[in-house]
């Protein structure tokens, strides 16, 4: 690791930003910041290109939220050229979300950050820089990121929504998705016994069966909690398959995952967050 220690910052509220710069500042004046960016995408973006020790992000961002695009960059990060950086969530106080980062040991700030607070997240990242030095604790510290980014994820993205209270959902049967015909556009009713599996596609959500395409507006992550974890796994931040249409799983040379289909001819890839699913392999 270099002498000095490199961090991002992302943040959208410019203000927050550049007190959590100013306040890294007195608290651990050794940090450079690389760059501050307001967005998830360009956090990914610029993570990738300047590879900083540390990242600081705020869970609520436009586009993807803040462990969306963690988990967005440990899919892509090459583990063995550095080690993935050291993680740090900020959030405005919420019980429920709080509760989740500390269930995972992930640290986090509370906003607007308090000196204290800080001084004491700098010990555990300089603590956790420090041990870094060692070639082999980098895939382990890998193994341990992805685990609590899918736990966090998995709870519903728990950290990221914050809801103020969790309702039961109802099940899901039948989806409303629309098809396009040169004529015009129809409503179809879509058993979803027939769905081979989902894909996000910008504003859309991509119905797929064994013979037809569908869209819908509804997000993968709203749709998420009607279906039933055991039927549809989740193998990529915008795809969800339905277990029982799984025909094979590939590994090449680079160690990535994809996977086939029985009712569908394309494969599909599985981000390093979810390859879990296959550990037998």
């Amino acid at each position: 690791m270099n002498e000095k220690p490199t961090a991002l910052i992302a943040e959208d509220e410019p203000l927050l930003a550049q007190a959590l710069q100013a306040e890294l500042a007195l608290a651990w004046p050794q940090l450079q910041v690389l760059a501050v960016v307001g967005d998830g995408a360009s956090a990914v973006a610029q993570a990738l290109r300047l590879a900083p020790d540390v990242l600081f992000f705020d869970i609520r961002m436009p586009g993807m939220s803040g462990l969306e695009a963690a988990a967005e960059l440990a899919d892509t990060w090459d583990a063995g050229a550095k080690p993935f950086p050291a993680l740090v969530f900020a959030t405005a106080y919420d019980q429920y979300a709080l509760q989740a980062f500390e269930a995972q040991a992930v640290d986090y700030l509370l906003k607007p950050v308090q000196a204290a607070r800080l001084a004491k997240t700098v010990v555990k990242l300089q603590a956790a820089l420090a041990q870094r030095v060692v070639a082999s604790a980098s895939l382990a510290q890998m193994e341990l990121t992805l685990s609590q980014l899918r736990a966090l994820l998995g709870a519903g993205g728990a950290a990221a929504q914050a809801p103020a209270s969790v309702s039961a959902v109802a099940p899901l049967h039948l989806l409303q998705a629309s098809v396009t015909h040169a004529s015009g556009t129809s409503i179809r009713m879509v058993p979803l016994a027939e769905v081979v599996y989902f894909e996000a596609a910008d504003k859309y959500l991509r119905v797929l069966t064994a013979k037809q395409e569908y869209l819908i507006r509804t997000p993968l992550k709203d749709l998420m909690p009607q279906l039933d974890s055991q039927c549809f796994w989740q193998i990529h931040r915008g795809t969800v398959v339905r277990a029982s249409e799984i025909d094979s799983v590939l590994r090449d040379e680079s160690g990535r995952l994809s996977l086939s289909l029985r009712g569908r001819p394309e494969r599909l890839a599985v981000s390093r967050l979810y390859a879990n699913l296959f550990r037998a392999m």
